[in-house]
């Protein structure tokens, strides 16, 4: 049976997650991979939860078992905006939708914002996630515009000449993208000129901002830099966090800010998808935050990725050659490598896969196909140990590559 000719034109669109596809080669138990974004699991709280759990079912099983609103149950959406709000923020119970991750927030972000012809501005490099999600309800790839990207994030001179040039050729970009905190995948931070600026010109150009944070809580070193959410004056940002980094995965939840009428329509969105999202663990997680599990849990998190994080700056400094160059990450989950321009790290992935090592190749993160030569790297899933070896491994890789790329162009 061919089902393909009963595919839509969007299916036909669709492609799969190379970060997914990547997963799955690298499931041998004799491959250490550097390539997801995977939570440590000596981070998940197991013991709180397990009690939270008791303390639920005998409590409110009635409500907890049960389909829940659409927008999520009130406890969790509160303590969301309180949360929020001791970050600058002035957010209400009603700005806030949980979603069943923050992959589903985006998702539904393009359902009620993009149609065929608009734009989207995004980062070189920018979240996988994201061009996945978007490209799902555009038509054209160029309808993604990426903007310069250095070590403090975004370039707003490059947003601003991008604006003005698409405003000149009749172009409607209905959002700008970004990951400003501990990029996904560069694991960069925009500097707070930048984010000021950015906003500015949102207002100046009538467009939205999406602001994506699933790492914001997780910073080692360096100083806070205000949320773009704090600096809006006109609700032009929309804000995405997530408890998969800061509780646990497994619970698929996370949640979208904006204002009530942008999540009213979101919700309308999501009765179509899943009805609600599981009441049980939004009634868990509420419980956790009401007895400030989340907040006295953080500190540990940071501390075991940042020990992580060193632990992979060391090895790289030990290993690499010299024309290989990385990101030191203030926080977050990954450091981003860029490697000799003759390397294509696409093609070297056979060659470490043999050498059990795996990475994410850097082009999945470019709209517009650069980024040969770069990839990003995971700190805080593998063991320490499984970190020095990998590095070792990926950096034997890297030397193989170039000389065999040098003998091909000899």
């Amino acid at each position: 049976m061919d089902f393909s000719r009963f595919y839509t034109e969007r299916a036909r669109r669709m492609k799969a997650s190379e970060i997914r596809e990547i997963l799955a080669v690298t499931q041998r138990s004799d491959i250490i991979s550097f390539a997801g974004g995977l939570p440590n699991p000596e981070t998940f709280p197991v013991k709180e939860i397990e009690a939270a759990t008791k303390e639920i079912l005998a409590r409110s099983s009635h409500l907890a078992l049960q389909y829940s609103p659409t927008d999520g149950i009130p406890e969790l959406r509160e303590e969301v905006a309180k949360m929020l709000n001791r970050d600058g923020t002035n957010y209400t119970p009603e700005n806030i939708l949980i979603t069943n991750g923050s992959q589903q927030g985006l998702d539904l972000l393009g359902r009620v914002l993009l149609e065929p012809g608009s734009k989207v501005l995004v980062g070189s490099p920018t979240y996988l996630g994201a061009i996945q999600a978007f490209e799902n309800y555009l038509v054209r790839e160029k309808d993604f515009v990426p903007v310069k990207s250095d070590e403090n994030g975004m370039d707003p001179a490059s947003v601003e000449e991008t604006l003005s040039r698409l405003k000149a050729a009749g172009e409607r970009v209905k959002l700008i993208y970004t990951c400003p905190t501990f990029q996904n995948p560069a694991g960069t931070v925009m500097s707070e000129p930048r984010r000021r600026k950015l906003v500015e010109l949102a207002h100046e150009y009538d467009v939205l901002i999406i602001e994506d944070d699933p790492y914001g809580k997780l910073r080692f070193d360096g100083q806070e830099v205000p949320k773009m959410a704090s600096m809006d004056k006109e609700d032009r940002v929309i804000f995405l966090g997530t408890f998969s980094k800061i509780l646990v995965p497994g619970f698929r939840l996370a949640w979208t800010a904006a204002h009530p009428k942008l999540v009213r329509q979101m919700s309308v969105a999501k009765q179509a998808v899943d009805l609600c999202t599981n009441a049980f663990t939004q009634f868990i997680t509420a419980h956790l935050m009401q007895t400030g599990l989340v907040d006295r849990h953080l500190p540990q998190i940071i501390s075991l990725y940042r020990r992580k994080r060193d632990v992979m700056m060391r090895a790289m400094e030990k290993n690499m050659n010299a024309g290989t160059k990385w990101t030191k990450a203030q926080g977050g989950l990954f450091t981003w490598a860029e490697l000799a321009e003759s390397v294509d790290t696409a093609k070297m992935f056979p060659r470490a896969i043999k050498n059990k090592v795996a990475y994410v190749p850097g082009r999945s993160f470019f709209v517009d196909g650069k980024g040969a030569n770069t990839m990003r790297l995971n700190f805080s899933h593998p063991s320490d140990e499984n970190i020095k070896i990998g590095v070792e491994r990926l950096a034997q890789t890297i030397e193989e590559e170039v000389r065999a790329t040098a003998k091909v162009v000899a």
